[in-house]
């Protein structure tokens, strides 16, 4: 949570607007991080604002309420309403800055909010140079109808578990590569094992070596742009360049190597 007054630049900011000036418009800032990154204008008195990360959780805040936001969700905050936002390194963080509150989220001021795979899909979809604006438009009103108040129907939502999953997300974003057990982890927490492991089934819908191998996947997508294979595979985890490469395939139906090159060829 940010408390003080300075703050980390930003990696990289890209800035993709359609419709700018109209009250359909939108207007999204991506930013990559390389050390912990804290948006620290607190409030924005024209325009409401959404925060959504793909590869780490959101550490956030509104008056007294600090919450901490993972990939399933996003944090929404209405305009002129006070708040802080801050990301771990190496991840990938969208800003988008609308004009028109979403329809389900009319009554909230600030605080966690869900947002569906087609929604997440088309936030990273029309951040991409040459996105036609029409198309950008149409895909803004998508993304709307695929944000919701959070519940605890939503499995993905921090409120379905009892927080011990939670920690230990909140703890592996900022070192996915921590190689720490989940045995260890219950005992740290003074929880069994079982208690654990089903607190990680509902907070993320799976078992945590699975949650954990999504993250370290997740964030090698982010560090793959600036870093070696090998290097990449040692920060996130891997005893071998050889075992991440086969889980990276096994993902995403290619090498980092090829990956690395078809989002170069996007750019």
């Amino acid at each position: 949570m940010s408390t003080g007054s300075h703050y980390t630049d930003p990696l990289s900011c890209e800035e993709y607007g359609y419709g700018l000036g109209r009250l359909d418009g939108i207007l999204v800032l991506k930013y990559r991080s390389a050390a912990v990154l804290e948006f620290g204008q607190p409030r924005q008195d024209f325009l409401h604002q959404l925060y959504w990360s793909p590869d780490g959780v959101l550490s956030t805040r509104h008056g007294a309420d600090a919450r901490f936001v993972g990939p399933g969700e996003a944090f929404w905050a209405q305009r002129a309403v006070s708040h802080d936002v801050r990301a771990a390194d190496w991840q990938t963080v969208y800003r988008i800055c609308l004009r028109q509150v979403p329809p389900a989220l009319g009554g909230l001021r600030a605080g966690a909010v869900s947002i569906d795979d087609e929604a997440a899909r088309l936030v990273q979809a029309i951040t991409a140079p040459g996105y036609d604006e029409q198309d950008a438009l149409a895909a803004r009103e998508r993304i709307l109808t695929g944000l919701g108040a959070s519940t605890r129907d939503y499995v993905r939502h921090h409120a379905t578990g009892i927080g011990f999953a939670m920690t230990v997300a909140r703890a592996l974003s900022h070192d996915p590569g921590a190689q720490v057990r989940l045995d260890e982890w219950a005992e740290r927490l003074h929880v069994s094992v079982k208690t654990l492991q089903r607190d990680f089934v509902r907070e993320f819908g799976m078992p945590y070596s699975r949650w954990r191998t999504e993250l370290r996947l997740r964030t090698s997508c982010v560090l793959l742009e600036t870093q070696p294979v090998t290097e990449v595979a040692h920060r996130v985890g891997y005893a071998t360049p050889s075992a991440f490469i086969s889980a990276f395939a096994k993902k995403y139906g290619c090498t980092p190597g090829q990956y690395t090159l078809r989002e170069a060829g996007r750019a």
